[in-house]
């Protein structure tokens, strides 16, 4: 697999989508990231199958495979009904999405990902996107701060975080990841550090990037575009996406519309969790349209 990204779960979540059933089908991977799932959907599928695959991050869609089975879209995911319609496509047999930041995400300083180094606060997976975390720091109100440290962060001193931000900023910009570990510096310690800051960065990054209404969407969409009888197949890294996809994939159960394949989501073996510390969050969850 390429260095930009180790995929997670990969033999589960792509064995979830029951490609030995439909080989020349029609299958959507909604986060290309690094390809790696990609690859493996496509060397199960077959010589008159189609990929379908998306991703808003312009380095990650430089990785699709030159393959004529793959159609390319570089755009968000939360968009799946609209471009599956726009390509003439009636319904799909599988959807997967891996939800989680790429490595290359996180080990690139200038993308701002990552409180290990000190760079731009951007957290952009569209380049192109308007806002960065730049702009929401030192723009939102301390009560939509607040908000959002505390929904997407599930941060219990978002108060005291978001009242540090909005006085630090009264005197200068905040420019870089290092200025806001510096503002917030008297709230974490050597122990909590890695906990407090990982938080606040997600929160931030959920906001920047519409994260949690892009997965609403998505989920939406996908409902619209499998075909009966087609899975779906989503790894999350943290409770509000988890909680997500099992209220989601519930609440259609109770419309007769999704039934789940398994019981309790999937996680990673000990074994990948000790190659690949990224992954030691992740859940799968897995559901079949009826």
């Amino acid at each position: 697999m390429p260095a930009y990204h180790k995929p997670v779960m990969l033999s589960e979540s792509v064995s979830a989508l029951n490609i030995d059933s439909k080989k020349n089908g029609i299958f959507v991977d909604a986060t290309l990231g690094g390809g790696g799932h990609t690859k493996e959907i496509l060397r199960q599928l077959g010589s008159k199958g189609m990929l379908i695959a998306f991703d808003k991050d312009s380095d990650a869609i430089a990785n699709a495979p030159k393959d004529k089975r793959v159609i390319s879209i570089h755009n968000n995911f939360r968009f799946v009904e609209n471009f599956v319609k726009y390509l003439g496509i009636n319904k799909v047999d599988g959807i997967l999405a891996d939800l989680g930041v790429s490595s290359h995400q996180f080990d690139t300083p200038d993308r701002g990902f990552s409180y290990r180094f000190d760079s731009p606060l951007d957290m952009r997976m569209n380049k192109l996107a308007k806002h960065n975390a730049e702009w929401v720091v030192n723009n939102y109100k301390q009560e939509d701060l607040e908000k959002i440290f505390r929904e997407y962060g599930e941060l219990e001193n978002a108060r005291k975080i978001s009242e540090l931000i909005c006085t630090a900023r009264t005197g200068c910009k905040i420019m870089t990841t290092g200025d806001l570990c510096k503002i917030l510096v008297r709230l974490y310690n050597q122990k909590t550090e890695k906990k407090f800051l990982g938080k606040v960065f997600q929160a931030l990054r959920i906001e920047v990037n519409m994260e949690m209404r892009a997965l609403e969407d998505f989920l939406a969409g996908a409902m619209q575009v499998l075909n009966t009888g087609g899975r779906l197949s989503v790894i999350t890294y943290h409770s509000l996406e988890d909680r997500a996809v099992k209220n989601f994939i519930r609440a259609n159960k109770d419309n007769g519309i999704f039934e789940s394949v398994t019981k309790k989501p999937l996680t990673p073996s000990d074994e990948e969790q000790g190659e690949n510390a990224r992954s030691r969050s992740a859940k799968l969850r897995i559901a079949e349209k009826i």
